[in-house]
């Protein structure tokens, strides 16, 4: 056979399997969507999940759709010596699944699996000093990396959603830095729906994450946690728990930012209450 035609085979082979591969993931997904939702999974969620229970109907039909998928996919492993449960792993989808709503969802496509400890563990860190490094640790809460992990302390995960009004989440905030981190950095800057909305949410999310840094020199009340004046990545996480869970407060203080959040999430919580 001539290298010509050899070329035009090796490539059909890749694109069908590309594209053949792609349309069965599809087509799986469609089925999982399909199922109907487990009973004993919609009383978790009603009785552990706040936003859950503000939820209109058709976006609860769709969360539930979006559950099916997410832990058909996604691997959990309990750490530190804790079982998981299926409680556990609804609650967290459940919170997780709400980032998804109304958007063309590729169900977080880089997150491979979710670690889940009890409570705070400890984690390596990095002090600078001089022109080096010292290495420690820290304790943490949670964390997403942009290798396919990310990590949860489950005391704080269950106590988040049961509490919905209080602005920290940290399940929304790790899943929001994986959304942030889909094109490989971590910056404030998710993939945007289109090339002309960078420029609007580079003016709004940069004006406000240099707001937030001011009004705590100066010593005065945000909105938004103080944690979100850590870096642009940690303001838009922030952002995104203020976003669900103070959304009536936000959109008051702080409409622009609350307008170009509800366009990326495609929802409105303030409308929810």
């Amino acid at each position: 056979m001539e290298p010509f035609v050899w070329t035009i085979v090796a490539v059909g082979a890749i694109l069908s399997l590309l594209f053949g591969g792609e349309l069965l993931r599809r087509w799986r997904r469609q089925r999982l969507m399909d199922r109907p939702f487990p009973p004993a999974w919609e009383e978790i969620l009603h009785e552990h999940v706040a936003l859950y229970r503000h939820l209109p109907a058709p976006l609860k039909e769709q969360l539930h759709a979006d559950i099916h998928v997410f832990l058909d996919e996604k691997r959990f492993e309990g750490c530190g010596g804790l079982k998981l449960t299926d409680e556990m792993r609804v609650v967290i989808a459940g919170e997780a699944c709400m980032l998804l709503l109304n958007r063309k969802s590729h169900f977080f496509r880089k997150l491979k699996t979710i670690l889940v400890y009890p409570t705070a563990y400890e984690a390596k860190s990095y002090t600078a000093v001089g022109t080096g490094y010292i290495e420690g640790t820290s304790a943490r809460l949670g964390e997403s990396s942009v290798g396919g992990t990310l990590v949860l302390a489950w005391d704080h995960a269950e106590a988040d959603a049961e509490n919905g009004a209080d602005g920290h989440n940290v399940v929304l905030h790790e899943f929001a830095h994986q959304l942030d981190q889909e094109d490989g950095t971590a910056n404030g800057a998710p993939i945007l729906a289109s090339r002309t909305r960078y420029a609007d949410w580079a003016r709004v999310l940069g004006h406000e994450y240099a707001e937030l840094c001011d009004q705590l020199e100066h010593h005065r009340r945000t909105v938004l946690d103080p944690y979100g004046a850590t870096n642009p990545a940690e303001f838009f996480a922030v952002a995104t728990e203020t976003f669900f869970e103070k959304p009536e407060k936000l959109r008051r203080k702080e409409p622009e930012l609350y307008d170009q959040l509800a366009q990326y999430y495609q929802v409105d919580p303030a409308e929810w209450l």
